[in-house]
């Protein structure tokens, strides 16, 4: 997690099977055009050479590599994404305010999404009802923090390594 000045209103993060991926790619640079919200949508799209281009206030590249992911998320107030388990763990590290829409037919992408919102931490919905007006409900959550442990960890395992009697 770093403080870094905020460049985006909202990032946006494709992922996931075709041809969901780009049915929610479509939906969301209509739903976001004609706003004057700054938006940077990471298409998830591996290729050859990375591509960016801007439509008016979105700027779209096909990809990113891990630092440059890792930077514009942490200039970006909202982050728009699928609700995959290692997504939800990366923004939690970077204790992001997340909207979250599942693949449509991967249950645990469902149940996370689900589950993350009955717990009041963030807002979501599914792939076909998501609207602009959806982004009003992430006032009514917390977003995703980091769970402070002070498992000793060390202690915990020894148990394996034969160190500890019982």
């Amino acid at each position: 997690k770093l403080n870094l000045p905020k460049v985006y209103d909202i990032l946006i993060l494709l992922s996931g099977p075709e041809p969901q991926r780009t049915l929610l790619e479509t939906q969301l640079l209509k739903v976001f055009k004609g706003t004057e919200q700054k938006i940077l949508v990471v298409r998830g799209v591996l290729e050859n050479k990375q591509t960016t281009f801007d439509l008016k206030n979105i700027k779209i590249v096909n990809f990113m590599t891990t630092f440059e992911l890792e930077k514009a998320i942490n200039e970006s107030s909202v982050i728009i994404a699928r609700s995959g388990y290692t997504t939800i763990m990366d923004l939690t590290k970077l204790e992001k305010n997340v909207f979250l829409i599942p693949t449509p037919g991967q249950f645990e992408q469902e149940y996370l999404a689900k589950r993350l919102k009955d717990l009041g931490m963030v807002a979501s919905c599914k792939q076909e009802k998501f609207t602009i007006n959806k982004l009003d409900e992430l006032a009514l959550y917390k977003g995703l923090k980091e769970i402070k442990s002070n498992t000793n960890y060390q202690e915990l395992f020894s148990l394996f390594e034969g160190k500890r009697k019982l």
